[in-house]
């Protein structure tokens, strides 16, 4: 077969929204959700399921399953030679769909699925109804509750400081950007409010969208009720919406397959590949937290030899990492056309899923090429991939790249020094008070000092608070206490 035979290509794009509503009687587990979305995807192609050769499954965070991927293809009646489940993580469907592509240009592969969902939405509303999903029907064996393996997503130091939830670990990359940027605070916070505004216009014409109305910057800028405050400078309408019912999959084969099964040319989207790369998985060891190594060589490795693409669609988990994406490009913040974490839905890590499938068939309208990008972890793992209307061949590369790059020494503790702020974040309570606040300072000497204030001491959170204006930069008296910081101003 020659090397043109054997080009890439998306032919069958499938993806849903379910139980909207949150109801019980609506609630249907991921599997389902994810055929439904395989068999709209083998349908939108015109392919027969059974010349599946290879499945490749994102992992699903809201119900357990063992081996997905193998599952998936004995309830469509295919009898791959290559099945793949994977961890956590939201680069994974772009880092699937250049595994795919690339054994197939290898001669590897002829059809490939890709595929990906979640049922959080219905696992709440089974369990605020007191039901447990597996009494519910829902697959209990093999299957069930899903555990969590948290192994590269974050390291001991973070868990120890309380770093965990996303949500107190993105804001750090934000007000860092913010202020080597040279904004304030409240001309950042505009921006992030002006930018999902735009994705909340895009979502609104996604059938597969979660919140599909349309926002204003103002609505989603102003804190108050129903859009509090979450953690500085992020109010809740700005942060990924991951209590969703998704499911995406898309259909990867080489072009003579493709043509064999009687696809027509101006259906094909030919997937030139692109390029992974990890960071350290400890965020606090990184040198810092204005840029991304590992993004900045994905976009620059996956852009290589490509003119500037027609369309670019970016992970948006938060803000920070449109912005950074946009800081690299020299661009504004991408909006691209599946909608935004926010307004869109964030299916954990199958969200670029379904920016694959927004994106195909953006291209199969207007023409041109696009850049995906997918993030996993906190700006940790990276890949960004180039797919074309125009024929070419695969030039990607599967393998990531370790771009991790040593950091600060760091200090273990400090005891009524001044340190300088190199970034924070404040978390808000139900009340809308300051709660809780994260700290990452250098000392007199140049060490990396990282610490969390004590749960309910309100004054030193509100010491590391915008409210005071800028906080990176700003000097604060520090002092370690059980493992904890008091903050003085």
């Amino acid at each position: 077969m020659s090397a043109d035979e054997r080009r890439p290509v998306l032919v069958g794009v499938g993806q849903l929204r379910s139980n909207r509503e949150r109801t019980v009687e609506g609630a249907r587990e991921p599997l389902p959700l994810i055929l439904d979305a395989v068999r709209a995807a083998a349908a939108d192609g015109g392919v027969d399921l059974t010349a599946l050769d290879s499945v490749y499954s994102v992992h699903v965070a809201s119900w357990a399953y063992d081996e997905l991927a193998a599952r998936v293809a004995r309830e469509v009646g295919a009898a791959p030679r290559h099945v793949v489940d994977t961890t956590v993580g939201g680069q994974r469907p772009a880092e699937l769909l250049e595994v795919a592509a690339a054994r197939i240009a290898a001669g590897e592969s002829r059809a490939a699925m890709i595929v990906g969902g979640e049922a959080q939405a219905s696992v709440q509303a089974l369990w605020r109804a007191g039901i447990g999903p597996a009494d519910h029907g829902w697959s209990a064996a093999p299957g069930g509750p899903p555990s969590f393996e948290a192994s590269g997503l974050r390291s001991e130091a973070m868990a120890r400081t309380g770093l965990i939830l996303p949500t107190r670990v993105y804001p750090l990359f934000e007000n860092a950007l913010r202020a080597a940027r040279g904004e304030t605070p409240e001309q950042a916070a505009r921006a992030s409010a002006e930018l999902y505004a735009a994705f909340s216009q895009v979502a609104a014409a996604n059938p597969a969208a979660w919140n599909p109305e349309p926002r204003t910057a103002e609505e989603i800028g102003t804190v108050g009720p129903g859009n509090r405050m979450v953690c500085e400078p992020y109010p809740l309408a700005v942060n990924a919406m991951p209590h969703v019912d998704q499911a995406a999959a898309v259909l990867v084969m080489s072009a003579a397959a493709a043509r064999e099964a009687g696809v027509p040319e101006d259906r094909m989207v030919y997937v030139r590949g692109g390029a992974g790369a990890h960071d350290a998985v400890d965020v606090l060891a990184r040198p810092r937290f204005d840029a991304s190594a590992a993004l900045s060589d994905v976009l620059d490795r996956a852009l290589a030899g490509v003119d500037a693409p027609d369309l670019v669609d970016v992970y948006s988990c938060f803000p920070v990492v449109p912005k950074l994406v946009g800081a690299h490009l020299g661009t504004a913040p991408p909006v691209g056309v599946t909608g935004g974490h926010s307004a869109f839905g964030g299916p954990l890590s199958s969200y670029t899923l379904h920016a694959l499938v927004a994106v195909t068939g953006h291209l199969r309208a207007r023409r041109g090429t696009a850049l995906v990008h997918g993030n996993g972890g906190y700006l940790t793992h990276q890949h960004a991939l180039v797919v074309s209307t125009t024929a070419q061949d695969y030039a990607g590369d599967p393998e990531p790249r370790d771009t991790a790059q040593p950091g600060p020494p760091v200090a273990g503790s400090v005891d009524g020094e001044v340190v300088v702020v190199e970034t924070a974040t404040v978390e808000h309570g139900r009340d809308g008070a300051p709660a809780q606040a994260w700290l990452v300072a250098r000392t007199a000497s140049g060490e990396r000092y990282s610490a969390a204030t004590a749960p309910g001491d309100a004054a030193s959170a509100r010491a590391l608070s915008l409210e005071h204006g800028e906080n990176v930069g700003r000097t604060v008296r520090a002092t370690t206490k059980d493992e904890f910081v008091v903050v003085e101003l």
